[in-house]
């Protein structure tokens, strides 16, 4: 996993997250957790957008069939949120569509739905 400076807005932004699993733990809907994060994440001071349309284009059209990222925080890190037991390949190769579709460089996964911990995994370049 890689290490985060401590004083990172992406840091910061898992720090938030913790927050929410250490209270809800485990069991909900992906929705439940997505509106909990963005509390603590405005409570942080960060502006957050939630389910923010992202347009996909196929050699130059677009195709109608829009993405939709569950956060976006300060307008520069996508925020990808799963309630599921363990985070695989699929998920990881969601995120990395949102980042390529929109130009945002940095990205974050977060699975609330792992019994035993917060799972959690930076893109950035």
């Amino acid at each position: 996993m890689k290490k985060l400076d401590v004083d990172s807005d992406m840091y910061r932004i898992v720090g938030c997250a913790m927050k929410v699993y250490n209270t809800l733990k485990s069991g909900y809907l992906e929705s439940v957790y997505e509106k909990a994060l963005e509390w603590e994440l405005l409570e942080a001071g960060f502006s957050v957008k939630r389910q923010v349309k992202i347009p996909v284009f196929y050699k130059g059209i677009d195709l109608g069939k829009d993405f939709f990222a569950d956060l976006v925080v300060d307008g520069k890190v996508i925020v990808e949120l799963k309630a599921v037991s363990g985070l695989g390949k699929a998920h990881e190769k969601q995120i990395e569509s949102y980042l390529k579709c929109t130009g945002i460089s940095d990205g974050l996964l977060v699975n609330f739905g792992n019994m035993k911990r917060l799972e959690w995994r930076v893109y950035s370049p």
